[in-house]
């Protein structure tokens, strides 16, 4: 399952990389103004095709940290467990998760090859502050995969909170893993996990594209 999921983030990236008019524009919009132009630069883009990791971090930080609420998802994600977390705990939590995703997210970036989307019609009603945005990535030689955005509106801005991949919700996929490490090492040992892991990401995130060619 995580495995599939790495492989259309891509989609979660695009989706997520709301512009400036995010606050006046409808959320399905949005998904595919802001799809069509992140595909634009990944096809213009020879670095981060050929996996440059920093320049795909940077289109990642400029395009999609805004616009996810990662204090939300990492809330969910933590599930029945967030209540007993001390603010330094949740703190660390949220920062760990938005690690671990931001690696997930730049690391799908750099797989795209000319998959497209399909966008389901979306009815919004007045006063909605919770919609879901429901697509479905097509990929040269394999099957379509529906991918579902969950998106809250606060104020006048739209975020994403949650993300279903084949009707897996993201989160929920998580909440599973943490409440295991939770209960095994307590909530300081789901977060020095996170921790060693973004680290050990970030490390394997340094190669550069020539020395992981040439692995």
């Amino acid at each position: 399952m995580m495995q599939k999921i790495r492989a259309v983030l891509l989609a979660v990236s695009m989706a997520a990389a709301f512009s400036a008019a995010a606050a006046e524009m409808p959320p399905d919009v949005l998904v595919k103004n802001t799809a069509q132009d992140v595909l634009s630069i990944i096809k213009q883009d020879k670095d981060i095709q050929s996996g440059n990791s920093q320049k795909v971090l940077q289109l990642v930080d400029a395009k999609v940290l805004p616009h996810f609420d990662f204090a939300h998802m990492a809330q969910l994600a933590v599930g029945r467990y967030w209540p007993k977390a001390t603010p330094a705990q949740r703190q660390a939590l949220v920062s760990e998760f938005r690690s671990l995703l931001v690696r997930t997210y730049s690391n799908s970036l750099t797989s795209y090859k000319n998959q497209t989307i399909d966008y389901r019609p979306l009815k919004l009603q007045p006063g909605d502050t919770d919609v879901t945005v429901k697509t479905v990535v097509n990929q040269p030689g394999g099957q379509p995969i529906p991918i579902d955005y969950s998106l809250e509106k606060t104020g006048n801005e739209w975020k994403v909170y949650d993300v279903a991949v084949d009707n897996v919700s993201l989160v929920t996929n998580y909440r599973g893993s943490f409440g295991s490490e939770i209960q095994s090492k307590g909530i300081d040992g789901l977060i020095k996990t996170l921790s060693d892991k973004n680290r050990q990401e970030a490390k394997g995130g340094e190669k550069t594209p020539a020395a992981a060619k040439k692995k």
